[in-house]
């Protein structure tokens, strides 16, 4: 690989990166919300924050397809940085009141981010063992079908791996305030909104790998 396609690809590595990390934080920051989506076969119940959630791991298997484990591993580790940092930043902003004329007062704040602190620490446990599971997933698959069949890989680590981010998600917020009955439902909503998802962005991962590798002159199955 010359200089200037080296140059590029550092270039797209961080701008994924980028892209990641703000699709999380994003996702924290939005939780707390739920909404409604009808897909017509069925209306989801779900944490507005699993709406770009997904986004997440589309951008791990382009990484872990172009780049490999240990860089994608790497941008995992970045996310999580990057949701301790916004703790800090979400508490800085609690800790000075607000003056008479702010458009948002004190209440407003803490009603929007009270408790976004418990939302991203059971966020981040679950991302973290999550995308580390996907990553894992991603890599055994490909290592088993010697580099083929890019569709199994990508689905079946990510619906195994959204699995276990749904449901640590959804019993850390509301175990032992919710009944098991409801807790099952946003798990079984948020899962399958999740796995469909993952299913739909399929030719999305083809495009998006086939295009890299265009660009940075990879063969099929080689890693930058």
């Amino acid at each position: 690989m010359n200089k200037a396609t080296r140059q590029k690809a550092d270039k797209l590595y961080l701008f994924l990166a980028a892209l990641f990390i703000t699709a999380l934080i994003v996702c924290n920051l939005i939780a707390n919300k739920f909404v409604s989506v009808d897909l017509g076969f069925k209306v989801f119940t779900l944490s507005a924050g699993v709406l770009p959630y997904p986004i997440t791991f589309l951008i791990t298997d382009i990484l872990s397809e172009i780049y490999g484990r240990k860089k994608t591993n790497q941008v995992v580790m970045m996310g999580f940085s990057a949701l301790i940092f916004t703790l800090f930043i979400l508490w800085l902003g609690s800790v000075f009141h607000s003056i008479e004329d702010s458009p948002v007062s004190d209440e407003l704040f803490q009603q929007a981010f009270g408790n976004s602190w418990r939302v991203i620490m059971s966020s981040m446990v679950a991302y973290l063992i999550a995308q580390l599971v996907d990553v894992r997933l991603f890599h055994f698959w490909k290592g088993l079908t010697g580099g083929k069949h890019l569709w199994l890989r990508n689905n079946a680590s990510t619906i195994v791996s959204q699995l276990v981010d749904t449901t640590l998600v959804v019993m850390v917020l509301f175990a032992g305030s919710l009944e098991m009955s409801i807790i099952g439902s946003y798990i079984f909503d948020g899962w399958t909104f999740k796995a469909l998802t993952a299913l739909a962005d399929t030719p999305i991962l083809y495009f998006s790998t086939w295009l890299i590798r265009r660009q940075l002159k990879l063969k099929f199955g080689q890693e930058v």
